[in-house]
């Protein structure tokens, strides 16, 4: 703390050589430095691994993979927070939008039981905007396997099926995962 200008400074090791972004902010007369709480990124093998399991799971329920990937986000997902908040939305709540939301691959909405009526004398259902898959730290993730991992037990796909027992041992020991 510097006591005369009441600031603080801070002071930290870089695990890479960052010369060369030093170089390319001379100049700058401010910079933004952000501080949080390290997490891990999920693995790609974490991925492929939730859409092979998507895809077991879309076959024997007869569902296109968006539509299974959207209801494992409903169920287990992540919420999308700004500042602090979640994020809603309306849409009309009709048939063609319920479709239009369940095969969606570019956003993720989870419906809400409030329905109200627009000023168009259309009925609108609120949705909270979820984050998708792909920007999941690796606790997230895990959340999510093991809830596909649940709907695939509750369809009746046979564990054998689910994992391999190296990708169990793997689950288990990466992700804290059970199967």
């Amino acid at each position: 703390m510097n006591y005369a200008t009441g600031k603080q400074t801070a002071s930290f090791e870089l695990n890479e050589d960052a010369r060369e972004a030093f170089q390319d902010l001379k100049g700058c007369e401010k910079l933004t430095i952000q501080i949080k709480k390290y997490r891990k990124k999920r693995s790609l093998d974490a991925n492929a691994y939730y859409w092979v399991l998507v895809s077991k799971l879309g076959k024997v329920l007869d569902m296109a993979n968006p539509e299974v990937h959207n209801i494992a986000l409903i169920r287990y997902g992540q919420p999308w927070i700004i500042d602090g908040k979640s994020v809603f939305t309306t849409i009309p709540d009709t048939e063609d939008a319920e479709n239009q939301v369940r095969y969606a691959v570019n956003y993720h909405l989870q419906p809400t039981s409030q329905v109200r009526e627009g000023n168009d004398n259309v009925m609108y259902r609120t949705y909270r905007l979820l984050r998708g898959s792909h920007l999941y730290n690796t606790e997230e993730m895990a959340r999510l396997i093991g809830g596909m991992i649940t709907m695939c037990k509750e369809a009746g796909i046979p564990d054998r099926e689910i994992a391999t027992p190296e990708e169990k041992r793997l689950l288990k020991e990466r992700y804290g995962v059970d199967v």
